[in-house]
């Protein structure tokens, strides 16, 4: 007799994939066609919103100086996309094929995931290269992607889940609650992160149907394992902040056409530092629908872990 599937959804799961295939046809968008439409970036305004950026903040920066160090870390902040969902794209492709003779619906859901992931990377390479006909040179992403992606990959499924939606999470916050309010942002910026945030908003779905799934099927001890695991990418996160918020200090520092005392040169790198934590930790540890998942699957003695790695940088 041949043996069925491995992987049966519930019919409610179903209708979610299929609600996420249909939104994600509905709202398809090509780069030059919807996003760049013939544009440059304007210099003569900010990448990233205060609220992310935390520029306002250096109040011994001049406006201008305030608009290129926003500009700075929005450069940093396509990087960053572009370099997570390297990882993400390999894990999506990779879950589907547990779905390839299971409910069709999962499978056309992670393949389009995987898809726009893909068009996400090319997004943000162009994206770099225009940022860079507009910036003084000296600027360097620090983590190699594929060297990341790798690390990543290396931890166990469930902890690759959760911090993929924890990143999906945050993406969506920070379009609702600053990006999206923003009047005083460059336009071209802003659309490029509207598409974005179209897209995130389905995978970040799928992530939670996704890490359900997974958390259903493995052991007690594979999930603390699994904790664990979690606690060691988001340190490997911080470590790549605490690198790129030292590099686009020090561009910032160099690029920005005068000589700095020690002290303001010292307030630019905490405050880019928290600024990269906050972005990409701390903004989406604190949000409901994260920490709520979160918790409804683990222990109150794995959460008491989580919370004392994450101590030092939510301080």
């Amino acid at each position: 007799m041949l043996a069925m599937p491995s992987v049966m959804q519930p019919k409610a799961d179903s209708a979610r994939y299929a609600k996420c295939v249909e939104v994600s046809k509905r709202i398809r968008w090509e780069i030059d066609r919807d996003v760049i439409r013939g544009r440059q970036f304007d210099f003569t305004k900010r990448f990233l919103p205060d609220g992310l950026s935390k520029v306002d903040r250096l109040d011994f920066l001049t406006s201008t100086e305030q608009r290129l160090l926003s500009q700075i870390q929005g450069r940093t902040y396509a990087n960053i996309f572009g370099l997570v969902e390297r990882f993400i794209a390999a894990k999506v492709l990779e879950l589907s094929g547990e779905h390839s003779l299971g409910d069709q619906n999962a499978l056309e859901a992670l393949v389009r995931f995987g898809d726009e992931e893909i068009k996400h990377q090319e997004l943000f390479r162009r994206i770099e290269r225009m940022s860079g006909k507009g910036m003084p040179q000296g600027y360097a992403f620090i983590p190699e992607p594929n060297s990341v992606a790798q690390a990543v990959l290396s931890k166990s499924t469930w902890a690759v889940l959760a911090l993929t939606c924890h990143i999906e999470l945050f993406v969506l916050a920070h379009y609702r609650e600053s990006i999206d309010k923003a009047a005083d942002i460059c336009p071209l910026w802003k659309d490029v992160f509207l598409y974005h945030w179209k897209d995130e908003s389905q995978h970040a779905i799928v992530d939670e149907l996704e890490w359900a799934h997974e958390d259903a099927r493995i052991t007690p001890e594979a999930r603390d394992a699994a904790v664990d695991d979690l606690i060691a990418l988001v340190g490997a996160v911080d470590g790549i902040l605490q690198a790129q918020s030292a590099s686009d200090a020090r561009y910032f520092v160099e690029a920005c056409g005068r000589t700095m005392s020690a002290v303001e040169v010292a307030r630019v790198r905490e405050t880019v530092l928290a600024a990269y934590r906050w972005q990409y930790i701390v903004s989406g540890v604190q949000l409901p629908r994260f920490s709520n998942f979160l918790g409804a699957l683990i222990t109150p003695e794995q959460r008491e872990r989580i919370g004392a790695a994450l101590a030092p940088i939510m301080a």
